[in-house]
């Protein structure tokens, strides 16, 4: 789905207010419902003594009050404190009138800010998508109090202070929410790392808005879900062979390390590899043979370190890096790879070592064949390019990176965004905290490079498939082991039924 920015969802609402031939204040009445029936079911579930709602003068204030006459119409106690201010927003005004008398509503005052017992509830509706400059004055105050409760926060749409998709100045006040409530689509706010503390955890919820706009608007953000990859995944022919899935190259291993290249071709081979050739150092051959029979074996002369690239004119594509150590003589053998695969067109896959090797010796970036796929997590990223100011600026960079580069590049982590040369983002919805743990990433590697070997898979296609699968199997795993058991090795037993979902 798409990730629109505060001005296109403002515009998506006037569109569909226009499509529908309906007033503003009946889709601010479809939002209120869609988050008074949420937060009724989660108050059913915990109970609350009292719920306070705290409201600004614009259009997440008129939400906050529709919420309200809600709430109270459904037996709740009720308690409304309003933001002074010299202007309101027409729907607020409508559904000011609207609140009925017996609810309590009060205009908040500085240091006189009412007592919030720790067993009630408060719902956040100062500020939303239209606030453009940091919170100052009273309304600072406001949430520097209610951030200092023991109070649980729900947020309506974004917590009070924070922007849509651009970051706030350091210290700026904030609400600390522990649930955010979205409507139609997810904001960028809420997938990445500096708000995690803020937004809590979300949800969106579908009110209608005009799928016409939504398709039509033209976005650099999107979010991948089931239904956004759902059937992008070919079945396999009845007639098929090992030959028609093509035949993969790891190069991966060194001392101490051959239990990376394991992890990898056990994924390779679980992510539906027609063939797949191992080339480790010596040390690696027993182990490679013994622990993935699958897999053919090609050992490198030298005992610790892979010194030598193999002729590549029978791979589909080739991924280079876990656990590959940064041997002298291993940079040699990248080097000799990014030119051979740019003659031959032959698609790549680079992690581990293979990146922190890019990242020592840059010239080498400028080699990377079109379509190369790189998968590091933030530090690995930072080795690439700069250190970022701040997660915006990072995803900036990883725009700018992928455009350079015309590479396609994993920036892993919860949300893992996918950049493509075309400098589009695709932040991912699967996978756990659990998945943080050694060998998890050269699981995806193996995955990865799988489907790229796979010729009827376009190189955009086979990342979101395999970024998508990978948190799917992590997920699926977590079930049976709860996310501190879970190891890499789980991730690979359940891939099968992650790809399953997604065929075609």
């Amino acid at each position: 789905m798409k990730i629109l920015s505060a001005e296109q969802t403002r515009a998506a609402d006037q569109a569909t207010i226009q499509a529908a031939n309906i007033r503003s204040d009946q889709l601010m009445e479809r939002a209120a419902t869609a988050f008074s029936e949420w937060l009724i079911n989660h108050l059913s579930q915990n109970a609350a003594s009292e719920v306070h709602l705290f409201c600004g003068p614009g259009n997440n204030g008129g939400d906050g009050l529709a919420v309200a006459r809600q709430l109270h119409l459904s037996g709740y106690a009720v308690h409304v404190w309003l933001l002074p201010a010299a202007t309101h927003s027409p729907d607020f005004i409508i559904n000011r009138q609207r609140l009925p008398t017996a609810v309590p509503c009060v205009e908040l005052v500085s240091k006189k800010f009412p007592t919030l017992a720790p067993r009630s509830i408060i719902v956040d509706a100062l500020f939303g998508t239209g606030l453009s400059r940091p919170l100052e004055g009273l309304a600072a105050e406001v949430v520097q109090h209610l951030n200092s409760s023991e109070t649980a926060v729900f947020a309506i749409d974004l917590p009070s202070g924070l922007f849509a998709d651009a970051p706030q100045p350091p210290d700026s006040p904030v609400v600390r929410a522990q649930h955010t409530v979205g409507f139609e689509l997810p904001k960028l706010a809420y997938l990445l790392p500096q708000n995690a503390q803020l937004v809590g955890t979300w949800e969106v919820l579908p009110i209608g808005l005009n799928k016409e706009f939504i398709h039509n608007a033209p976005v650099e953000n999107y979010f991948v879900d089931t239904n956004f990859l759902v059937g992008r995944l070919p079945k396999r022919p009845k007639f098929a062979h090992k030959g028609t899935f093509g035949h993969a190259l790891l190069l991966a291993g060194s001392f101490g390390k051959i239990g990376a290249a394991v992890l990898a071709a056990r994924a390779c081979l679980h992510g539906g590899v027609g063939l797949l050739t191992v080339r480790t150092p010596a040390v690696g051959y027993i182990i490679l043979q013994t622990a993935v029979p699958e897999a053919m074996a090609l050992t490198d002369p030298a005992s610790d370190f892979i010194t030598e690239l193999p002729d590549l004119k029978s791979y589909a594509a080739v991924g280079i890096g876990p656990g590959l150590g940064q041997d002298p003589a291993t940079v040699e053998v990248l080097r000799q790879l990014l030119q051979q695969a740019h003659e031959a067109s032959l698609p790549l896959i680079l992690d581990a070592d293979a990146l922190n090797l890019l990242g020592t010796h840059r010239e080498l970036l400028d080699q990377l064949p079109p379509n190369t796929l790189l998968t590091p997590h933030p530090k690995e990223f930072e080795r690439l390019t700069e250190r970022a100011h701040n997660d915006y600026h990072r995803l900036e960079l990883l725009r700018a990176f992928c455009r350079r580069h015309t590479c396609y590049c994993v920036l892993k982590g919860a949300y893992t965004a996918l950049g493509t040369p075309e400098g589009l983002l695709y932040f991912n919805s699967t996978g756990n905290p659990g998945m943080g743990t050694g060998g998890s990433g050269d699981v995806l590697t193996g995955l990865l490079l799988a489907l790229r070997a796979d010729q009827r898979l376009s190189p955009l296609d086979a990342a979101l498939l395999g970024i998508f699968a990978h948190g799917h199997a992590g997920d699926l795993a977590a079930q049976q082991t709860g996310e501190a058991g879970l190891i890499a090795s789980d991730i690979v037993r359940f891939i099968g039924p992650a790809l399953a979902g997604l065929e075609r």
